[in-house]
C-alpha cells in the first residue's frame, strides 16, 4: 500500500524525466553535465553547494518549480551575476538541466585511464 502522496510522485517523476530527456540525447547530456559542473560551478560552487551564486542542491531547490528554474537558466536573473544561457542552450536542454538539479545533479563521468 503506497504512502499517501508518494505514489503519485513515483508515477509522475519518471514521466516528467522522460519528457524532458526526449529532446536531449545522451552525448549532449554528458556535455551539459560537464558544462553545469564547470561553468555554473564557477559561481555556484564546484559541488553546487553555493558560492557567489546560491546553492543548486536538491534540498536548496526543493520548493522551486521546474518552469521557474528553466526560465532562470534561459533568461538569467537581471541585476545579478546570473547570465542568460539561451544563446548556448535550447529550451529542452535548459529544462533537462532544471530536472536534473531537482533530482540532485549527476557527477561528471570521467574517462577511465
Amino acid at each position: 500500500m503506497p504512502v499517501r502522496g508518494v505514489g503519485l510522485a513515483c508515477v509522475l517523476l519518471p514521466a516528467a524525466l522522460a519528457a524532458g530527456a526526449q529532446g536531449v540525447d545522451q552525448a549532449r547530456q554528458r556535455q551539459l553535465i560537464r558544462m553545469v559542473r564547470q561553468d555554473c560551478g564557477a559561481c555556484h560552487g564546484m559541488r553546487l553547494t553555493g558560492g557567489l551564486g546560491p546553492a543548486l542542491t536538491r534540498a536548496a531547490l526543493a520548493d522551486k518549480p521546474l518552469d521557474a528554474m528553466t526560465a532562470t537558466i534561459v533568461h538569467g536573473r537581471p541585476g545579478t551575476p546570473m547570465p542568460p544561457w539561451r544563446a548556448m542552450l535550447s529550451d529542452a536542454e535548459a529544462r533537462w538541466i532544471a530536472e536534473q538539479l531537482a533530482l540532485g545533479f549527476p557527477e561528471e563521468q570521467r574517462p577511465a585511464r
